[in-house]
């Protein structure tokens, strides 16, 4: 009888037995996938770190190739109060031309006077919120190779425009004077917009489509000159203001 229960005994614990037997391998199996787990987790988390810091040197990268390339100085408001002031500039000329005791020398001399003196007031009012946004954004604000390049492309259409309307003017052609006032400035944007904000190309393409219709009706030139030069203006200051400004 002993010797069945130690047989039974010894039965008992030799199939136990590979129980004890791969409890250690079964431990370490999950202690390897544990550590295996962390130091993926460790890895991945350091891959996207790295991934984002790359992304973020990329965009500061980026915005530093923008700023350098490109005019970024111009302000909405100032948009804004020259569409203004060419709506008032509007209304005078048409008082002017509707003033039965003026000769037309004297008309074309007072719109010559009004002409000049409203395109220093712009040049003078763009100036001085160019050089504000600037400070207030801690941006560069001087004659850099970027700002000359700008100002020739902008310039060179409204030069040129501006020589060929005088020369309507005094040859008594006047009926196409706005219609080339607002399509050479038109021109001008969109030479411009390469080096500043792209949407003011927009703002070009309203004034040659303007300048256009009024070349082809021919009898509302105070009118669409307001329209070109004063609303469009606004519009695209407001617009401007809240996409670039507002925030």
């Amino acid at each position: 009888m002993p010797d069945r229960i130690h047989i039974s005994k010894t039965i008992k614990a030799t199939e136990m037995s590979p129980l004890f037997v791969k409890f250690p391998s079964l431990l370490f199996g999950i202690s390897k996938s544990i550590c295996n787990f962390a130091v993926q987790s460790t890895f991945n988390s350091y891959r996207d770190m790295k991934e984002s810091e790359a992304l973020n040197t990329l965009n500061d990268i980026r915005e530093m190739m923008v700023k350098s390339s490109k005019v970024l100085s111009l302000s909405g408001t100032s948009s804004i109060i020259v569409g203004i002031l060419a709506i008032v500039a509007s209304y005078i000329a048409n008082c002017i031309l509707e003033n039965p005791s003026l000769t037309q020398d004297d008309k074309t001399i007072a719109l010559l006077s009004e002409g000049g003196l409203l395109l220093a007031i712009c040049v003078s009012i763009v100036f001085f919120f160019s050089k504000k946004k600037a400070s207030k954004s801690n941006m560069s604000f001087r004659m850099d190779q970027t700002t000359k390049q700008m100002l020739w492309n902008f310039g060179l259409p409204l030069l040129i425009g501006g020589i060929l309307c005088l020369i309507f003017v005094m040859k008594g052609v006047y009926g196409m004077t706005s219609s080339m006032m607002l399509i050479f400035y038109g021109l001008a944007l969109f030479c411009g917009s390469a080096y500043t904000y792209s949407t003011a190309k927009y703002l070009g393409y309203a004034n040659i489509v303007l300048g256009l219709i009024d070349c082809a009706t021919g009898d509302h030139a105070i009118l669409f000159w307001a329209l070109g030069f004063g609303l469009c203006h606004i519009i695209y200051g407001i617009f401007f203001y809240f996409k670039h400004e507002r925030n």
